[in-house]
């Protein structure tokens, strides 16, 4: 088994836990900000479980159908996981403000205080243990599963001070009010969720960073004397780098192939952990002029059929 599979299935297991132990109290006690935790983490559940599926998918080699693999089944599940979650954080705004509005008391706060401590410890654990998942593996869906359960545990932090609070003071609005703060950040989280996630499917470009490091490589190069088209994409943990190396006419096929191999493995040292898929084109001279001009007209072509 993967470590990205034993991944989902700690956190599902975690939400598991976390769902029943929420619902019962937030139900006895009447707290809003506890009964939205115990929503979140039945959606956390339900997320998590969808990105098992999503993880044990894009895993699986590039075949026939799909000759670039699966990968980007993570960006799909990326993007399903922040919908879902702005759905929940409008929830929790919406009984937040029901709350405030029939200004309900809290009750049985020793024993909410109790369950929010006991959610705050076993989620900062996942959070941590996710967080190396996703540095080891490079993976989309448990980043995207690290930075969800990171966003509860400070929901859970945010509801454990407000039941602190009324439990002192009495001031019960404040359930409310944190209610809706919670809400807020949630949503804003998922915002950049599906953002990266649509990005991804759109086929975005590879870091800023990570394409200068590429560009630096191949300028770098002795016996490459240009280079255009430089392409770059990236689905899951698979990088894709496509580029036209430019050499001198006289230059032999086996010493313009031995350079574009030195090319692209250094290009795979830039980020180790991922697994790089790069195409690189040998040209003898710098067509780049020619490939334009053939591309615009080809397009051109396509416009007027259409």
């Amino acid at each position: 088994m993967t470590l990205q599979k034993k991944a989902t299935i700690v956190s599902s297991s975690v939400a598991v836990t976390l769902v029943v132990i929420k619902l019962i109290v937030g139900i006895i006690s009447g707290s809003v900000a506890v009964l939205a935790s115990a929503i979140d983490s039945g959606l956390d559940l339900a997320v998590s479980l969808f990105n098992l599926f999503a993880v044990t998918n894009a895993e699986k080699p590039a075949d026939e159908k799909f000759n670039y693999g699966r990968g980007k089944i993570e960006a799909i599940a990326a993007v399903i996981e922040g919908v879902i979650i702005t759905a929940s954080g409008i929830y929790i705004f919406y009984e937040a403000i029901q709350k405030m509005i029939n200004a309900e008391p809290v009750t049985h706060l020793d024993i909410s205080i109790g369950v929010m401590l006991i959610s705050i410890l076993l989620t900062g654990a996942l959070v941590m243990f996710l967080n190396h998942v996703a540095n080891v593996t490079q993976s989309m869906v448990i980043k995207s599963d690290a930075l969800h359960y990171k966003t509860d545990l400070l929901s859970n932090a945010a509801i454990l001070v407000s039941l602190a609070v009324i439990y002192f003071t009495e001031f019960y609005l404040i359930d409310a009010i944190l209610g809706i703060l919670i809400a807020v950040y949630i949503v804003y989280s998922a915002f950049e969720l599906i953002q990266e996630g649509v990005l991804v499917l759109l086929d975005v470009s590879l870091d800023d960073e990570i394409v200068q490091k590429i560009k630096n490589v191949i300028e770098s190069e002795p016996g490459v004397t240009d280079y255009h088209w430089l392409k770059t994409r990236k689905a899951g943990n698979d990088y894709f780098v496509d580029v036209h190396l430019v050499f001198t006419p006289d230059i032999s096929l086996l010493e313009a192939h031995r350079i574009g191999d030195n090319v692209e493995a250094k290009i795979k040292t830039i980020d180790p952990k991922a697994d790089w898929l790069i195409n690189i084109h040998l040209d003898p001279y710098d067509d780049s002029i020619i490939n334009e001009e053939e591309h615009l007209a080809d397009k051109g072509e396509t416009n007027a059929s259409g």
